[in-house]
Formats: C-alpha cells, structure tokens, sequence
C-alpha cells in the first residue's frame, strides 16, 4: 500500500518548526519563562509584606530607625549604607548591558571585562547583605519586651536611641546557661541577654534624662511615641517582661517580630538568587576567556544569563521600594 504525504505549506511558519517563535531561541525562552514565573513569586511575596505592612502600620519599624549602619564609621546614617548597595547591583547591572554588547559585536577583550566588573559588582551586593544581617541580628541599642508583645525603647531628651549598656545597673549573676554539658540534657535553653528586666528597671531610675520611645506611631508626628517621666516608669515597671537584643525569628529590638520574618525571608529569597547568578557569571566569565562562545559563533550564553541578571537587579528595585522606602 501506498503512502501519500501531504505538505502543508507550514514548516516554515512560526509554530511549524522551521521559524523561531517571538524570534528568539529555545534558551532565552525558557529564560523569559522562568522569569515570568519567579516574578509573580516575588510578587506574592511583596503583595503579602504590603498587607501586613499597613495592617500594623501603627507599630511597625520606620525604616530610618532601623538601617543607620555604615561599616567602619560610627554614627547615625539613615539608609545610606542600602542606597549604596542599592547603587552596586544597578551598575553591575550596566556593566552586563555591556558585555551583551560586546558579545554581539565579537569582542571577546571587552566581554571580559566587563563580565568580571559584573562578578565583582554581585559579590560588593552579598557582602554588604551579609554585613547588613549581621548587625540586624546582632542589634545595637536592646530593648525591653511587653507582655502584649511589642518593645519599649529608651531615649534622652532630645530623642536620641539609648542603648541598655549605657545606663543598665550590672548585678553579679549565678544564673547560667543550660547546657547537656553540666546534666540538664533535657533542656534546650538559648543564650541568656546581657542584663535582666529589674537591671533595666535600676538603670533607668538612676538616670533621669530617660524616656520611654513605644511602637505606636504619633499621627500628629508621625514618629514613634515617646512618653513623659511618670509615664515611661510605669509603661517600664507594669508591663516589661523581658530584655531583648537584636533580631531574629522569634523577637525583635526593632518592633514586631513579623517585620524581622520579612526582612530574612524577602532579601534571604533575593540574595539566594543574586548568589546563583554571580555564580553563572562566574562560569560564563570563565567560557568568555577559554573562547567557548568565540568557537561557536556566537555571545547569546552572555545574553541569556544578562536577562536573569536584569531580573534580580528589577526585583531589588522593588524590594527596596516597598521595603525600605514605604
């Protein structure tokens, strides 16, 4: 029996096999795609930190009160130290535009340079991620923890953060540490703060040029609500519970432990993919100089990888914006 093959007139068409969708490669495909899909991710994410934003907007954190630290210089510097992260990721993110360019134009010289000042750019962002965890973590000032779960911060007259250390009474302590060490195996104790409540308490009687800051928000100010004398002892003594230093996933010296479950959750997301991508341009650096893509005729590896960079830099865009701006 015979069989007859029709031709239809289509393998040259777009979806007919013989054209390129859209005009470009099955790789930048599946790259659009992985963005799309990682974008409404990150979407997800910011939609949800928004909500919970304005929902405690009475006492969640003023980014200005939280993110002073430069490295190596002592002082208050209110974002400054985020701008210039801010700053590093969008030139790394020049320096990619440049090196696509490159890549078109065969220039193999350029392409590397300018895929190292990428990779050095994307290396600047992690580490000043890293140190802005650390001091997160580490905290600065303490503060005292209520029984309703928000914080009491302490100030001077002139509303200037003061840090327990600098007014706390140090009393000789017995109490120790649980450890499986000394036989309590049962028992799983983290480390125990610096001071105690009734130090804090002695301290801040001793000084008379404290003050109480809480959580809530003055509308008439809008800054957080510092209270008189007579007031912050009793907010101090009827309703501290605990001294809290620093941040983590369970309090927060700041505010309300969720702002910190954001903080780590959102730009931990975001550095994991900032750290894949100066990976990938670690190995498209090292191609670019033994002549992988010069062999084959063509820079799009360069380009497909400068797309996702684009990505991440887009995404801290608006981390940045809605995290630390709004």
């Amino acid at each position: 029996m015979n069989t007859t093959v029709v031709d239809t007139g289509t393998d040259e068409k777009t979806w007919g096999g013989g054209n390129k969708p859209l005009n470009a490669s099955y790789g930048k495909l599946m790259m659009w795609f992985f963005i799309t899909s990682d974008a409404l991710t990150f979407s997800g994410f910011l939609a949800s930190y928004g909500f919970s934003r304005f929902k405690f907007a009475d006492i969640w954190p003023i980014a200005d009160n939280v993110f002073t630290h430069v490295p190596f210089i002592h002082g208050n510097y209110p974002m400054i130290f985020v701008a210039f992260m801010t700053f590093i990721l969008i030139m790394s993110s020049v320096t990619m535009v440049l090196a696509v360019d490159a890549g078109h134009k065969m220039d193999k010289s350029r392409t590397t340079i300018y895929m190292f000042l990428t990779v050095i750019g994307g290396l600047i962002f992690l580490s000043s991620q890293a140190y802005e965890w650390t001091t997160f973590i580490k905290g600065e000032y303490g503060a005292v923890g209520t029984h309703s779960g928000n914080i009491i911060q302490f100030v001077d007259t002139d509303g200037n953060r003061v840090a327990l250390k600098d007014f706390a009474v140090a009393e000789e302590k017995q109490r120790v540490v649980h450890e499986s060490k000394s036989g309590l195996w049962f028992i799983k104790e983290g480390t125990l703060p610096t001071y105690t409540v009734e130090e804090v308490i002695a301290g801040f009687e001793a000084n008379q040029n404290l003050l109480v800051k809480t959580t809530y928000i003055d509308e008439a100010t809008g800054h957080k609500t510092i209270l008189s004398r007579n007031e912050s002892l009793k907010e101090l003594k009827t309703k501290g519970k605990n001294v809290v230093e620093g941040a983590n996933l369970i309090q927060n010296e700041y505010g309300p432990p969720l702002f910190a479950n954001y903080f780590f959750f959102i730009t931990g997301f975001h550095g994991f993919h900032v750290s894949i991508g100066v990976l990938l341009n670690i190995i498209i650096f090292f191609n670019v100089i033994l002549g992988t893509y010069e062999r084959r005729g063509s820079y799009e590896m360069v380009e497909k990888v400068g797309l996702y960079w684009h990505f991440v830099d887009l995404v801290w865009v608006f981390v940045f914006t809605f995290f630390y701006l709004v």
